[in-house]
């Protein structure tokens, strides 16, 4: 999954995308590159974010996904956001997933998913973007994860949403310590009682710069060691800025699980 953030403020490549025509280039490089699908964000969730309307997040991300599904019409978008009046007209402006950092506690977005029959990730935060770092100490957090997860997970599809369309997410930076972040990696095995696949988002986020003492611009072999270890630990899909690279580690990954050269 390639990341296209159309924000002025996003952690790694805030401004990058937020003309249309630039965001467009990004997505054909991810394309060319190997992603099997491309998450438009309009809002970011760093650490300390503030929130911004519907309207504008409409406004950064309606002209990408349509100009997107005339170029690339066989391209899977999935759109990165938490308000139902967005993730509405981005699916029917052709997005075909809901990507929701809050596990859809709009009960409209349920809804919203539910009438578009798209699938959606559920993911783990503690808070919101603007306090998610203020508190990251826990007494179980992969178990706390795990429960959160699966209480989600039943939740939306006791609201209509088939067991086949939910993605998990364990929310690695979002309200957790670097050291929270590493011990959720080393435990992934154990999102796997949710019974859902696993979306891993962890490309050039902060623990991976504390760990080894590095910009974020200077972060991509930390982040393909992570998808690596993701991959081997039972991840299914991989969220990331650098698709070229993390594409290739999931393909070789890939080849020594089935012996395929």
């Amino acid at each position: 999954m390639g990341v296209l953030n159309v924000t002025p403020d996003s952690f790694s490549d805030g401004g990058r995308n937020v003309e249309p025509e630039r965001a467009l280039d990004s997505a054909a490089a991810m394309v060319e590159a190997g992603a099997d699908l491309v998450d438009i964000g309009g809002e970011s969730s760093r650490p300390g974010a503030e929130p911004v309307p519907a309207s504008v997040e409409v406004d950064r991300v309606l002209p990408v996904i349509e100009a997107l599904r005339r170029r690339h019409p066989g391209l899977r978008l999935s759109i990165d956001t938490t308000k139902p009046a967005v993730a509405r007209q981005a699916l029917e402006a052709g997005a075909a997933m809901v990507n929701d950092i809050t596990a859809l506690a709009d009960p409209e977005m349920l809804r919203v998913v539910r009438e578009h029959d798209v699938p959606v990730v559920l993911m783990h935060m503690r808070g919101e973007p603007r306090t998610m770092q203020q508190d990251t100490t826990y007494d179980d957090l992969v178990g706390e994860v795990v429960g959160y997860l699966t209480r989600r997970v039943e939740h939306v599809r006791l609201g209509g949403v088939g067991d086949g369309k939910i993605l998990v997410d364990p929310g690695i930076g979002f309200g957790k310590s670097a050291a929270g972040n590493l011990a959720i990696l080393r435990e992934l095995p154990q999102l796997g009682r949710v019974g859902r696949p696993i979306l891993l988002g962890a490309s050039r986020k902060t623990f991976i710069g504390r760990t080894l003492d590095l910009p974020v611009g200077e972060r991509l072999s930390g982040s393909l060691a992570v998808a690596a270890y993701a991959c081997a630990r039972g991840a299914h899909v991989i969220r990331a800025h650098d698709v070229r690279e993390t594409v290739h580690v999931v393909r070789m990954i890939d080849a020594i699980r089935e012996l395929r050269a």
